[in-house]
């Protein structure tokens, strides 16, 4: 079965007990912070992903990084499980799931903005109510910086992408300058 299925049926589990208990932003807070762990971590990956490391080996670490992160007994129990049904590898891809469908059941959308260099709080807050108006709806918007892009922003909200980026505008000039009709 495909990570993202399983992720989803995972993330779909804690999106409706943590909407139960009223603990859903920390629900994902915390399976987040586990996640950033597990992918910054090899060693954690490994200890979760070896065959040769006993199962109640992998439960004491898995429990125990979950305890010294503050997670909750839901997220406990959760992280628990999947260590139980050998399925930790997609903690990454359900702490982002999660994350989607509990901005989604509060009508929030997350837009990754990335910019060449940091820009200001100011700028940031014009560029939030812009995409409150194209939307809709409420939006987060989560910052990055990556100087490959020259100058410009690059602005992704779900699956659409608004690219900004010089790096982008001389790639399309080149391109049209340059047309590549395989006949070089």
């Amino acid at each position: 079965m495909s990570v993202s299925i399983v992720a989803r049926r995972y993330a779909k589990a804690l999106l409706a007990l943590g909407t139960e208990q009223g603990n859903l932003e920390a629900i994902a807070g915390e399976v987040a912070a586990v996640a950033g762990a597990w992918q910054a971590s090899p060693e954690f990956r490994n200890v979760l992903e070896n065959p040769l490391v006993p199962h109640a080996a992998k439960r004491a670490v898995m429990s125990e990084i979950a305890l010294q992160m503050g997670a909750a007994p839901t997220t406990r129990s959760a992280l628990l499980l999947l260590v139980d049904r050998r399925r930790a590898q997609v903690l990454p891809h359900l702490a982002r799931t999660l994350r989607e469908l509990a901005d989604a059941s509060i009508g929030v959308v997350r837009a990754e903005v990335t910019t060449a260099t940091p820009l200001s709080d100011a700028y940031f807050a014009r560029l939030q109510t812009q995409l409150e108006k194209m939307t809709g709806k409420s939006v987060v918007v989560d910052r990055a910086v990556d100087p490959s892009l020259i100058a410009g922003v690059v602005t992704r909200i779900g699956d659409r992408i608004f690219d900004g980026s010089l790096k982008t505008r001389l790639r399309s000039v080149r391109d049209a300058l340059m047309p590549s009709d395989g006949n070089a």
